[in-house]
């Protein structure tokens, strides 16, 4: 581990911050500290941006330096502030409270509304079916993004890990190519994000398969999860395609244009809609999480 802090310092702050999580969730956007770094970011966007990979990359340091710096003053002023550093480094039960709105809505325009607000696909002609796969596949890749990302950072850097991971997934989200806008500008950002993502995307799809007790051949699930656009996020969509024998992926339409994409899951699947499995993935991606704080737990006792 490259945090200094004792394992049993670490185990504490983690408690209280999942119980932080349980109790308290998430402040609303407006006073989400991930809202006041994304105005940092803009600022800085407006300042430094040209097209070009250099701009990004003083643009990305610039931020991220004076983010690191306001969180090492905060880590300096006590256990209690890496508590809720570690907190809202994690979005635990938003990824749930986001899919539950979509599945659960009354109508299809409800549903439509509901699943635009966590996805950058077109929304205003999906299916049911398609709004519950945007959802599900949401749910599979923000798992990792959200949740076991953040822990695996934490594991390794402690808390000014998990927060650096935090703002390299924020700015990703931010830069990180959505348009030719940002093909050089946000180059950095997505190849940093790449990398802090490509061990916990495939932890993420093992604990799926885990828990569900599922059995898939990696060399099948490989095979679908590289066929994504993204080198990390088809390895948990994949998985839970499988975990929960529930079918995602397919083409999706994306500012007008359609992107070709693989089925995932097997041939037998069930479709997005299903109630049966809608309930088993989110239960699925639920017991994965539990027992991954479960095993981060299990490191820092047995290291203590």
């Amino acid at each position: 581990m490259l945090s200094d802090a004792p394992n049993g310092l670490l185990l504490l702050i983690f408690a209280w911050a999942m119980l932080l999580e349980w109790w308290v969730a998430e402040p609303s956007n407006r006073w989400h500290p991930v809202a006041w770094f994304g105005a940092c970011a803009m600022y800085a966007e407006r300042v430094a941006y040209g097209d070009s990979r250099c701009n990004g990359l003083v643009a990305w340091s610039a931020v991220v330096s004076f983010c690191l710096l306001v969180c090492h003053a905060l880590h300096a002023l006590g256990w209690g502030w890496d508590v809720l550093l570690l907190w809202l480094s994690i979005g635990w039960s938003s990824l749930f409270s986001h899919v539950q709105a979509v599945v659960q809505a009354r109508s299809i325009e409800q549903s439509r509304a509901a699943v635009s607000r966590i996805v950058s696909r077109d929304c205003t002609a999906m299916t049911r079916e398609q709004s519950h796969r945007a959802a599900l596949e949401s749910l599979a890749e923000n798992g990792s993004d959200a949740v076991i990302a953040p822990l695996f950072w934490f594991l390794v850097a402690g808390v000014e890990g998990a927060v650096l991971y935090r703002m390299i997934n924020t700015l990703d989200a931010m830069w990180g190519y959505r348009h030719a806008h940002y093909r050089q500008f946000g180059w950095w950002a997505a190849k940093v994000d790449d990398g802090a993502n490509y061990i916990p995307a495939r932890i993420t799809a093992a604990l799926f398969l885990l828990v569900s007790g599922g059995y898939v051949c990696l060399h099948t699930l490989a095979a679908q999860a590289r066929m994504h656009a993204s080198p990390n996020a088809g390895w948990p969509e994949a998985a839970l395609a499988h975990a929960a024998c529930v079918r995602l992926g397919g083409a999706v339409m994306r500012r007008g244009v359609v992107d070709e994409r693989p089925d995932y899951g097997t041939v037998v699947a069930r479709p997005a809609d299903d109630t049966q499995a809608v309930a088993d993935a989110l239960r699925c991606v639920r017991h994965a999480l539990i027992m991954g704080g479960l095993l981060l737990a299990g490191v820092l006792w047995y290291g203590i």
